[in-house]
C-alpha cells in the first residue's frame, strides 16, 4: 500500500519534466495587439522562460512587438526602458511575465477551477498517510 501512496503524491506533484511556455508573437504590428491563435508560438525549452511585450507609441499610432525571452534578458530590457514608458508620444514600454500567453490581452482574474482547489488538499492528505504509516 505504501509505495502506491509514494506513487500517487509523485504523480500529483509533478514529474519534473521540461519547463515549455507558449507566448504571443510578431515583431512589429500597428494597431493589432495580434492577440490571436496565429501568433502563438511554441517558446524554446529551459531557455526562454518568459513572455515579453514591448508597446510603443509612435506619430502613426500604437505598435505593439511581442516575443518569446530568456527571464534574464527581458527583466533587464523592461527595468532599462522603464523610465521611457510614459504613455505619450515616442514611449516604450516593455513588460515581462511567466505564464502562457500572458503577453496578450488582459483578461479578468478567472475562479480557480475545483480541481485547482482540490489538488493541494490531496497532496497534503496523502502526505499526512505517509507520515502515518512511516
Amino acid at each position: 500500500m505504501t509505495h502506491e501512496l509514494v506513487f500517487l503524491l509523485f504523480f500529483l506533484c509533478g514529474k519534473g519534466d521540461a519547463l515549455q511556455i507558449q507566448c504571443y508573437q510578431c515583431e512589429e504590428m500597428k494597431q493589432n495587439d495580434c492577440s490571436t491563435p496565429e501568433y502563438i508560438v511554441n517558446c524554446t525549452v529551459n531557455v526562454q522562460d518568459m513572455c515579453q511585450k514591448e508597446v510603443l507609441v509612435k506619430p502613426d499610432g500604437i505598435h505593439y512587438r511581442k516575443s518569446c525571452a530568456s527571464s534574464g534578458a527581458c527583466l533587464i530590457a523592461s527595468s532599462g526602458y522603464q523610465q521611457f514608458c510614459t504613455g505619450k508620444l515616442n514611449s516604450v514600454c516593455i513588460t515581462c511575465c511567466n505564464t502562457p500567453l500572458c503577453n496578450g490581452p488582459k483578461k479578468k482574474r478567472p475562479i480557480p477551477s475545483t480541481a485547482a482547489l482540490i489538488r493541494p488538499l490531496l497532496i497534503l492528505l496523502v502526505t499526512l498517510m505517509l507520515l502515518l504509516l512511516a
